[in-house]
């Protein structure tokens, strides 16, 4: 029976690695016939037609490979590319399109591909609207607008008429190169030719016109949008709510905010929208009417996230609303949406960022003295910011806290040497000592470049010894 099973199992290993030889087989021959066929074109030969008598299953690693093949004419490579993503079976990755600016070099690229035209023309080739896809989402890869602009005008040429999905190609291609003047008048050639933008081409424009400080624009294009129909989505309320921010127009922002809340669309503000209302607020100094945002975001049955909360206690700390800092703080921690020492951990940081260091110690004392511990990010900035103004003893009594509530592992890991480095200027060589020691037989490396001058400081204070163990653990 164990025989059986065994032989079994050796059957079907051969039946694996025969169909894995075989399939290797398969694609070595394909990648050869191909490679065969660009090689011997002729000028008569139909290339696709003949392309498509090798009944081979082409697949990246060929298409791949042939485009890295030095001995097949570039021109070819890109023809045989295009033919391959329009095989039923196979389409090309946003990797693949990339890949062949890279195999070919932008300059090389763009000759190659008007060279490709050139050849389907003198063939008398009739091209069809994929064709042309293939050839623009070649150009997107490679950025090349212009390019693109010259194949869109050459379809007409060649009585081929071009779709919306064409259109947004070369639009998308022109905003990215913040040519935002040609990309409306591609809108309105779109209008002249009886084509209607979809929801992409509202998407790019309006977005595309908000980075630029357009908002006017943008603002009737988001009208049309409606007008026809096309129903916004969060992409387009998020770019128009960022660009009224940057343009100082919080009412226009609010008015959005309030159009997503609407039941006419089904782009409900989440989180993330609310953060970054919230945040470019605080950024337009008003900390205070933020506040007025979260209130609403809560009536709306929407939960702050962490992001949230820590831009808005940022936000009104820096510009000194503390005691509103503090509320909000107490009011997430209360209502459960964020754990207190999370919160206040967030208050920390702020105050910190404002060089407010003895509210922010008064924060930590308050959470410690509570049986609450603040993150690895909030006690790490306090005890360096008590370093540099010269409060090592005090840094020092903090880092013995974290060792012993063991919460090492949540704080920068070169916290141990800015202390150090602190004691030793300070001279407190007892407290140096109960730090060395605490890092060998915890095996911390010291990282601090200024170490070798607590060497150096040690020593010529007499205390050698205590030098040599320092210098035992300095990377």
């Amino acid at each position: 029976m164990a025989y059986s099973r065994v032989s079994t199992s050796f059957s079907a290993l051969r039946n694996v690695h025969f169909f894995y030889s075989f399939s290797r087989s398969i694609g070595s021959n394909a990648l050869e016939g191909y490679i065969n066929l660009l090689q011997q074109k002729t000028p008569q030969m139909n290339l696709e037609r003949s392309l498509d008598q090798l009944e081979a299953r082409v697949d990246s690693s060929c298409v791949e490979a042939i485009l890295r093949k030095s001995s097949v004419d570039r021109v070819l490579a890109l023809r045989f590319f295009v033919w391959a993503a329009q095989q039923p079976y196979y389409r090309h990755s946003s990797l693949m399109y990339s890949k062949v600016s890279k195999s070919l070099g932008i300059p090389l690229l763009s000759d190659s591909l008007v060279k490709l035209l050139q050849t389907y023309e003198e063939e008398n080739l009739r091209l069809s609207i994929k064709t042309f896809k293939v050839i623009l989402n070649i150009c997107r890869g490679a950025k090349l607008a212009h390019l693109a602009l010259q194949i869109l005008r050459k379809m007409r040429e060649l009585d081929c008429r071009p779709d919306t999905v064409i259109y947004n190609v070369v639009i998308q291609l022109f905003v990215d190169k913040k040519d935002m003047q040609t990309a409306l008048s591609l809108m309105e050639e779109m209008a002249v030719m009886g084509l209607y933008p979809d929801l992409i081409t509202y998407v790019t424009m309006i977005k595309g016109l908000c980075d630029f400080g357009r908002l006017e624009e943008a603002r009737r294009l988001f009208d049309e949008m409606c007008l026809r129909g096309c129903s916004p989505n969060k992409v387009v309320f998020s770019a128009l709510i960022d660009g009224a921010c940057r343009a100082g127009n919080l009412d226009i922002a609010l008015e959005l905010l309030g159009m997503m809340e609407n039941d006419v669309f089904e782009s409900k503000p989440n989180a993330v929208t609310y953060t970054a209302l919230i945040k470019n607020f605080c950024e337009n100094t008003q900390a205070v009417e933020a506040v007025k945002i979260l209130d609403h975001m809560q009536s709306q049955k929407c939960a702050p996230n962490s992001v949230t909360v820590s831009t808005l206690i940022d936000g009104l700390v820096a510009q000194n609303h503390v005691h509103e800092a503090y509320d909000i703080a107490d009011r997430i921690a209360k209502a459960q949406i964020l754990g207190p020492e999370t919160c206040y951990s967030f208050l920390v940081v702020a105050l910190l960022r404002v060089k407010n260091i003895w509210e922010a110690e008064k924060v930590v004392t308050k959470l410690s003295e509570n049986g609450l511990k603040p993150n690895g990010l909030a006690i790490s900035c306090l005890i360096k910011e008590l370093c540099l103004i010269k409060r090592s003893l005090d840094a020092f009594h903090w880092l013995v806290e974290l060792v012993k509530d063991d919460c090492l592992l949540t704080v920068d890991s070169d916290l141990h040497s800015v202390v150090l480095v602190g004691l030793s200027e300070e001279c407190h060589y007892v407290e140096v000592e109960t730090l060395v020691s605490e890092m060998v037989e915890r095996c911390i490396r010291g990282r601090d470049p200024h170490l070798s001058n607590a060497v150096k400081q040690l020593t010529d204070a007499g205390n050698e010894c205590l030098a040599l163990k320092l210098r035992s653990i300095t990377g």
